[in-house]
């Protein structure tokens, strides 16, 4: 339940802060909301630990892709979801990099935001067994099988573990550099035009009329997960 979970909001713009902190609380989150790089580290540091950071990029201090980089190295797992203006390829690739799990463009639609919030936070519970429904489908890890409905479903090892892997980051656009290093390992030498192929291999596999879910391509980036919220509400 919402209640459950704490989110913090960084974001030096008095009236977007407060407007976002309201309507957040409105959806039954705990919230906490702060207007420079400091008070966040401090409220990381004292208060109850975040569930979910709302980082603004441009803050009077320091800035979010230094704040998320600062808090990764100390071995923070919170999710982190950018809001920014900024939205230029290397922008978004500098934020991943800084250890983002996802990016949204300013002025962004509430209903967007609150559907991206929710994906993030669902990763650390509603996947913690080893059933990874989504749409018509089901992913079972420990027997890996994939199913539609009780229909098995054929898919290759690689296959199976990249879906696999898209799924314990719903929502969070990864890129094709990380589901390389995630899914064949780093040390295997691999074309990156291998990710495209075995994505376009699991999309003819996965093609339903369902609205559940849709791997979805990331321009500059690689590929997401999107849930139906997303879908529903985008």
């Amino acid at each position: 339940m919402n209640q459950q979970h704490h989110i913090l909001i960084v974001e030096d713009e008095d009236n977007l802060r407060l407007a976002l902190a309201d309507n957040l609380r409105d959806e039954g989150y705990s919230v906490h909301a702060v207007a420079n790089a400091t008070d966040a580290k401090l409220a990381v540091a004292e208060s109850q630990p975040p569930d979910l950071v709302l980082l603004d990029i441009m803050l009077p201090d320091i800035d979010g892709y230094s704040l998320c980089r600062e808090w990764r190295t100390a071995g923070h797992t919170f999710g982190v979801m950018m809001l920014t203006a900024r939205v230029l390829e290397d922008d978004i690739l500098r934020g991943f990099e800084a250890g983002a799990d996802d990016y949204l463009e300013k002025p962004y639609r509430l209903r967007v935001l609150l559907a991206r919030a929710k994906a993030l936070l669902r990763r650390g519970s509603s996947f913690s067994s080893n059933l990874f429904p989504f749409g018509e489908f089901k992913l079972d890890e420990k027997a890996r099988i994939l199913y539609r409905g009780t229909e098995e479903i054929q898919v290759t090892q690689k296959e199976f573990d990249l879906l696999l892997y898209l799924l314990r980051n719903e929502g969070r656009a990864l890129s094709r550099d990380e589901l390389l290093d995630s899914v064949w390992g780093k040390n295997i030498v691999v074309d990156i035009r291998t990710v495209d192929n075995f994505i376009s291999s699991l999309k003819q596999k996965l093609r339903t009329t369902s609205r559940g879910f849709q791997i979805q391509t990331v321009r500059g980036v690689g590929y997401r997960l999107a849930i139906e919220e997303l879908l529903d509400k985008a």
